[in-house]
């Protein structure tokens, strides 16, 4: 082995000196981090014009708020617990797609699963398309709109036997629009669980 030419380094012992100089580097870097902050983001993404509309001119995205949504709730109210806007058809106008349930007091309702729009001149939000019924007892989870396309994982039951509490069935689908309906797709090597 060879012998280092150069003496022991100072450094190389630490000393209580040492340890003070660093907690007090340490402590000011935390505090001159905690005073120095960035500011508020100010940029917004917007959604693509649609041939011959400048962005200025773009409609804003339909509100749940009031829209009667095609669901029984009896005494209870309707409550939306999930919503996402885009663009789904391509016309530079946003739509609005809501996860829709019953404000049961106990249990999990069925959701629903609702699309709405609103006409070109901006007038009153409403439901155009009903891409999951209450009636089919699932639980809509993972929901989002993503490239034109709404996608959500569906919790559901394989009879009637299974308990309420239970789903037994989780199914990915997604729903495109094709021009004229929204098209379900559910994708390959879909499994219960």
């Amino acid at each position: 082995m060879q012998q280092s030419a150069v003496p022991d380094l100072a450094h190389t012992q630490t000393r209580p000196i040492h340890w003070v100089a660093t907690a007090t580097a340490v402590a000011g870097v935390v505090a001159l981090s905690s005073l120095v902050q960035p500011g508020s983001a100010t940029a917004a993404q917007s959604a693509p014009a649609a041939k011959g509309r400048s962005a200025a001119a773009a409609v804003a995205p339909p509100d749940t708020a009031g829209v009667r949504f095609p669901l029984d709730c009896g005494p209870v109210k309707a409550v939306v617990v999930k919503k996402a806007t885009g663009d789904l058809d391509g016309d530079g106008r946003p739509e609005t797609v809501a996860v829709v349930h019953c404000d049961a007091p106990m249990g999990t309702p069925p959701d629903g699963v609702y699309v709405l729009t609103r006409s070109a001149d901006g007038g009153k939000p409403r439901v155009v398309a009903t891409l999951v019924e209450p009636k089919e007892r699932l639980t809509v989870t993972d929901f989002a709109l993503r490239a034109r396309a709404v996608s959500a994982t569906l919790l559901g039951y394989s009879s009637d036997s299974v308990p309420s509490c239970c789903p037994d069935v989780k199914t990915p689908a997604s729903w495109r629009w094709n021009g004229s309906a929204f098209l379900r797709s559910t994708p390959a090597g879909t499994r219960s669980v």
